[in-house]
């Protein structure tokens, strides 16, 4: 199966970003996915540093993840998570929509049981001054990222200006590498997210797209393999839970949810709140709603997929039936 992953993190002085795990060595992440023989094992979860995903991290600080029932895994790529997924290394993993509907197409019977965060205005188009409509990318560099997240966005940016493909010149790149691109002179226009759209506009650079043109489109997910909802439901139970006691404690009381979320972060507790910068994050009432049937949720993945297949990232669509699972959120 060929992986294509969706968003990446690194090590930023005052920040985090997108989507790499921090704190995690490959010798961490091999002898995590190793695991035990055990009668009942926790339930192992795929994930790596992102705001979006830390609420997680603040639970089980907290107590409310029983160790016993569920396992953050860290790892170092969302390519990995998707391979730890195939290889049945993991049960569950935090991951973009657009990775989802891309681990199904290749085979992996994957079920979406919540939604973590919606981005509006995270990701973006950032271009050089001069440049401040879609339409005025026409001849211009633009670096993307070949990767599923990339091409969604793109794919959007394109349609709103009304080009085609072939009127611009499309750099790949890895975002990582976006900022000194642009730094550097070889890019006209980056499709990336945040922080570096923050270290962009520190540049000088103007945002001319961004997700809020595409709204509820990209989203982080929890998704778990299929088999695991009747196998392990107490355990997905747990997870689920936990991830909505820390949002409420964050929304209630911020400056304690962000002090257990710094550390990870690599921010002081009172940059916390910046880093969810362009991300909603719904609860589980607002979770149902977008996950009802012929909802907003079902909306997006097809909408996705769609896209996916006619840019070539996936070789074939596959039926959205039972995509979502919304037996174990809470109320």
């Amino acid at each position: 199966m060929t992986v294509v992953g969706g968003r990446l993190a690194r090590v930023r002085p005052g920040g985090v970003s997108r989507r790499v795990a921090l704190g995690a060595t490959a010798a961490a992440a091999s002898w995590a996915l190793a695991g035990c023989q055990r009668p009942q094992p926790p339930l192992n979860v795929a994930t790596f540093v992102f705001p979006g995903y830390e609420l997680l991290f603040a639970a089980r600080e907290k107590g409310w993840l029983p160790a016993e029932h569920v396992r953050l895994v860290e790892l170092l790529s969302s390519t990995d998570t998707l391979r730890a997924l195939a290889a049945r290394q993991v049960e569950a993993a935090t991951m973009t929509i657009d990775e989802v509907m891309t681990a199904r197409a290749g085979g992996l019977d994957l079920r979406v049981v919540l939604i973590f965060d919606i981005s509006a205005g995270a990701d973006a188009v950032m271009a050089r001054p001069g440049i401040r409509r879609p339409q005025d990318l026409k001849g211009k560099r633009i670096g993307v990222e070949d990767s599923a997240m990339g091409v969604v966005m793109f794919d959007a940016v394109m349609t709103a200006a009304g080009l085609e493909m072939s009127q611009v010149l499309k750099v790949p790149m890895t975002v990582d590498r976006s900022v000194d691109l642009y730094r550097a002179g070889k890019l006209d226009a980056v499709v990336t997210f945040e922080p570096w759209v923050s270290e962009l506009e520190e540049l000088g650079a103007v945002r001319v797209f961004d997700s809020n043109a595409i709204p509820d489109r990209i989203m982080d997910v929890l998704a778990v393999r299929a088999d695991m909802l009747s196998a392990r439901p107490q355990a997905v139970r747990a997870l689920v839970q936990a991830h909505f006691q820390a949002l409420e404690l964050f929304q209630r009381q911020p400056a304690e949810a962000s002090a257990l979320m710094a550390p990870r972060l690599q921010v002081m507790p009172e940059e916390v709140p910046a880093n969810f910068k362009g991300l909603r994050l719904p609860n589980a009432a607002q979770n149902r709603t977008l996950m009802r049937p012929g909802g907003r949720f079902d909306e997006a993945a097809q909408e996705i997929q769609l896209v996916l297949s006619n840019r070539r990232i996936i070789e074939r669509r596959v039926p959205l039936s039972g995509l979502v699972d919304t037996s174990f959120l809470p109320g």
